[in-house]
Order: C-alpha cells, then sequence, then structure tokens
C-alpha cells in the first residue's frame, strides 16, 4: 500500500466487491482513482464514495442516482444541497419500500392462507 492509498487487490478485500464492479465503477464514473502506469490507486475519497455507493445500493437506489447525488458535492463543498437531495431521495426510497413491503406482506398473507387450504384438506 502506498501511504494512505490501496490498489484494486486491497480495494476488493476491503469492501468484498470484484475487479470488474470496480473497474465499471470507474467506468461509469462513481470512483476515480489515481493511476500509477495502468495501477490503479484508492484514496480517502474513493473509499469514502464506495462506502456510499454500497449503502445506496443496499437501499434500493440506482448507480445513475447515486452518481447524480454525489456529483452534488463538487458543485456544494458545503453539501447543503447533497443534503436536501439525500432527504427527498431517501423520502421517495422510503415509500417505494413501504410500498414494496405492504405488497409483499399481501403475498404471503395470500400463500399462507392458500397452504393452510391445501394442507387442511390432506
Amino acid at each position: 500500500m502506498s501511504g494512505d492509498k490501496m490498489d484494486l487487490k486491497e480495494m476488493c478485500a476491503r469492501f468484498d466487491v470484484t475487479p470488474r464492479t470496480l473497474r465499471h465503477y470507474e467506468y461509469i464514473e462513481l470512483l476515480m482513482p489515481e493511476r500509477d502506469g495502468r495501477r490503479r490507486l484508492y484514496g480517502p475519497r474513493e473509499v469514502a464514495r464506495m462506502t456510499l455507493i454500497l449503502r445506496g445500493r443496499r437501499f434500493g437506489f440506482s448507480l445513475e442516482e447515486i452518481r447524480q447525488w454525489l456529483e452534488l458535492y463538487d458543485k456544494d463543498p458545503k453539501g447543503q444541497l447533497q443534503r436536501d437531495t439525500w432527504l427527498d431521495m431517501a423520502d421517495k426510497q422510503l415509500a417505494e419500500l413501504d410500498n414494496r413491503r405492504r405488497e409483499l406482506d399481501e403475498v404471503i398473507a395470500e400463500l399462507r392462507d392458500l397452504r393452510d387450504q391445501a394442507a387442511a384438506s390432506r
């Protein structure tokens, strides 16, 4: 490791992702590692961005939504625009997840009823 920078292999190990994933995130401009010849070096900025990317994916945001949100930091280093946008995105995603949960609860209840009917008719 070069100071506080990680190479591709170390970054993959830290975040439990494949090299292909990191290269893809670089291709779509989510990550911008430094280059030393062909070698990629990931510093604290890229580590922070990767943490946010994976968190965003876990919450169900698209890579494009994450990319656009991360770009806001460069436009407003104080973070107000990014924070306000995040709150809007979070509210919309929470509503979507609540809707999915309701739908899933309905499907589970229906399946349980059908299973119970089939078990009762044995």
